[in-house]
């Protein structure tokens, strides 16, 4: 029920209006991630909290049946934390790989999320909706964990914090859903009018990343449904 064909869509807003000069119209590789089965590969990661306070920001990924009042026939990966940091990041990433070697790629992410959280709703230090920020980007390099001499956790790449983009993350919208009652409801975000650019490495690679940036101060659980990732 929940399966959108965004694969579809993205290949004809590329091939009309939402095509720009210095993007190719001819689609290179396509991925499409569904989690029926497992996590397909992708990785949980989370940043800015502290080394060791795993428990106290209630961190946790697993792969689990969409909530009520969803379709629990259907599975997503859940991924949830407590910002007790009033900036904690909860991300996936994936590496693909097959690609020509230190070549350009614009890619377009397509993600399909079970969010509880409404637009307009209130919260401690901002909106469970609309101050959780979604987020996606790719490196050549893979994301991974380094420790500040606050002994933070932070990212080895640049996601930007918040509402605020990074060079190797950009900003697709919010987690909010466009109901006043707080339920699981399916939202759609994609970077399809602004395709992300990347070189990949010497072996073919990139890595994938998608996540939320929090300026929530509570608990958020998001379950990522599908994502589609369409590479030019």
């Amino acid at each position: 029920m929940y399966k959108f064909n965004w694969i579809l869509i993205a290949i004809l807003c590329f091939v009309s209006s939402c095509k720009n000069e210095d993007i190719p119209d001819k689609i290179t590789k396509t991925f499409s991630y569904d989690f029926e089965n497992d996590l397909q590969g992708w990785i949980g990661i989370f940043a800015d909290y502290p080394e060791g306070e795993d428990l106290f920001y209630e961190i946790q990924i697993s792969h689990e049946a969409l909530p009520e009042p969803l379709d629990n026939t259907q599975h997503a990966i859940m991924i949830s934390g407590n910002n007790h940091s009033d900036d904690l990041f909860m991300g996936l990433l994936k590496k693909i790989d097959g690609l020509s070697p230190n070549t350009i790629y614009y890619i377009t992410f397509n993600l399909t999320i079970a969010s509880n959280a409404p637009q307009n709703s209130f919260g401690i230090g901002g909106s469970p909706g609309a101050s959780v920020y979604l987020k996606v980007g790719a490196t050549s390099l893979k994301p991974e964990l380094d420790i500040d001499d606050q002994q933070w956790l932070r990212l080895n790449i640049d996601k930007g914090n918040q509402a605020s983009e990074g060079t190797d993350m950009i900003n697709i919208g919010t987690a909010g859903t466009p109901l006043e009652e707080f339920v699981y409801t399916i939202i759609m975000r994609s970077n399809m009018d602004e395709p992300f650019k990347i070189s990949s490495n010497d072996n073919g690679e990139v890595w994938l990343l998608v996540g939320s940036d929090s300026g929530f101060e509570g608990s958020t659980t998001l379950y990522y449904d599908r994502i589609e990732v369409m590479l030019l």
